[in-house]
């Protein structure tokens, strides 16, 4: 993916008007949209270690006591929400496993006789198979979780004994297609050991000894031949924070895909602190940090932290008071 940016004056100037527009209350949709129709390329899972999974009844998957169950709880500070993950075939498919050592499985037995959900428990198979293992989906900042034969990972509702189960599915109906999704709360993140870092190696055509082969460039009178970096461990590039790209919603929630969006550099995974940061570009005082699921196109807020390891996003500000803001609070 590739992104177009403008000239250092193209983007004061684009700026300038910007909050020009907005100090004299001319803010519509032909003004304050920019595009941001590019899906938001990450993975939810991307470097973790341990992970709280929260489903569509704002429920966290617990691993029961009898190291057998799994349910929903709202208690997501229980040490039994946390579940570890574990990566095969190149972070495609993962493993999850309970505070207890059971891995999340998929298992044959039915829910309730004569209907399709089947149990989900933790088990420790003697050999390691496809029941425990799971496909991540991702849609917008959620995720399904889908199993070897075409199941999805889902918290139910409902009334006794459906309510807080989980079972593996397919659903049918349009009122519980929410229910396969899942947010993902990173709890460890998985640290790289740095790697050693060298010198360049510089060489010397014209040397007094052999055993004196190599200097550093600041000791040879004379001009040093360098080594290129690539073949040498070098110290990984000083980390900036990632790029926010940013557009401005009208009332309705319309953005005008055929502009740039704006862009700045951010530290940090708060989305307070991104809304805050925001509040400065824009100079608007009350607004929703929002993004685009890329499935179905609609806008939805952030509450999560951002996703970590500094990938590149792309968001919508909302005013608080826009027709669209209201939306979010009857849902």
């Amino acid at each position: 993916m590739y992104h177009i940016l403008l000239p250092p004056w193209e983007k004061i100037s684009r700026r300038t008007f910007l909050l020009s527009a907005l100090r004299k209350g001319s803010v519509g949709s032909d003004l304050l949209s920019f595009s941001c129709s590019e899906a938001i390329q990450m993975e939810l899972f991307h470097k973790a270690k341990a992970v709280r999974l929260r489903s569509h009844h704002d429920k966290y998957l617990l691993a029961e006591e009898n190291e057998e169950s799994v349910c929903q709880d709202r208690n997501g500070s229980s040490r039994n929400a946390k579940w570890t993950v574990e990566f095969l075939e190149g972070g495609q498919i993962l493993r999850l496993k309970s505070c207890y050592g059971r891995y999340l499985t998929a298992s044959n037995f039915p829910f309730l006789l004569g209907m399709t959900g089947r149990k989900v428990l933790q088990t420790m198979p003697l050999k390691l198979d496809s029941s425990i293992e799971w496909e991540p989906v991702r849609e917008g900042f959620q995720v399904k979780l889908k199993t070897r034969y075409g199941y999805y990972l889902r918290a139910n509702g409902g009334l006794p004994p459906w309510r807080n189960s989980i079972t593996h599915d397919i659903p049918h109906r349009s009122s519980t297609q929410d229910w396969i999704l899942w947010e993902v709360d990173i709890v460890e993140i998985q640290v790289d050991s740095p790697k050693p870092v060298l010198h360049r190696r510089v060489k010397q055509d014209n040397v007094a000894s052999e055993g004196s082969s190599s200097y550093s460039a600041g000791t040879i009178s004379g001009v040093p031949k360098l080594e290129s970096c690539d073949s040498l461990p070098c110290s990984p590039p000083k980390n900036d924070g990632r790029t926010i790209y940013f557009t401005i919603a009208d009332d309705n929630g319309e953005v005008d895909e055929s502009c740039n969006p704006a862009f700045f550099s951010f530290k940090g995974t708060s989305v307070a602190d991104l809304t805050d940061k925001l509040k400065e570009e824009t100079r608007l005082d009350d607004i929703i940090v929002c993004s685009r699921n890329p499935v179905n196109s609609k806008i939805y807020p952030l509450r999560l932290h951002l996703p970590p390891n500094n990938f590149d996003m792309h968001v919508i500000v909302v005013k608080s008071s826009s027709k669209l803001a209201k939306t979010f609070r009857s849902t």
